[in-house]
């Protein structure tokens, strides 16, 4: 077996950057985009919102599809159940989230909410048994941070299903959009 480098590709890493540098301004005109995505999300927070519980029943019903794949590869009639089953539940949820997404969003986001109280609460808990560290207070912050966010979240539940999720793409499309930029514009300098 001979050890030859794939022509097509780059053959290092400074081949890889140098490929790299040469569209920097495609990486920062898609950074451009990522926010422009984000802002539009941001004003729009209701459609995000919807657009982010679509993405996700299409995700639950290929998972689905594919654990129903998966159940018949298993050779015990139990466990084939059990698999068949799962796979069900999730292609029906992600039909549900598709069909009624304001719904699934309220769920979606209390569940977050809860999530983001324990969270909060866990991070608090590392905190204290670190107190010896210098970065005990920067865990604990962000313990306090994560705790008022998912109470804000969830005291203002059910309404808050409407617009979190739809702020969290928005705000994810931003910073996603940010490092892109910032890839190019850093690219450019190296170029």
């Amino acid at each position: 077996m001979s050890m030859t480098a794939d022509p097509s590709g780059p053959n290092s890493l400074a081949d890889g950057l140098k490929a790299l540098r040469a569209k920097w301004g495609w990486i920062v005109a898609l950074g451009v985009l990522f926010m422009l995505g984000g802002v539009i999300a941001l004003s729009c927070v209701a459609t995000a919102t919807a657009s982010a519980v679509f993405v996700i029943g299409i995700m639950m019903i290929m998972g689905g599809v594919a654990e129903i794949i998966a159940a018949f590869s298993v050779k015990e009639w139990g466990k084939f159940l059990l698999w068949m089953l799962l796979g069900v539940l999730y292609i029906a949820a992600g039909i549900i989230a598709i069909e009624h997404p304001i719904r699934a969003a309220t769920i979606l986001t209390l569940m977050l909410g809860i999530a983001l109280v324990a969270g909060g609460v866990l991070r608090l808990f590392l905190a204290f048994q670190m107190k010896e560290s210098a970065s005990w207070g920067w865990v604990a912050l962000s313990g306090i941070v994560t705790l008022l966010l998912g109470a804000m979240i969830i005291a203002q539940w059910p309404a808050s299903g409407i617009f979190v999720l739809g702020i969290f793409l928005g705000i994810d499309l931003i910073f996603i959009g940010s490092g892109w930029i910032t890839m190019g514009l850093a690219l450019r300098k190296r170029a």
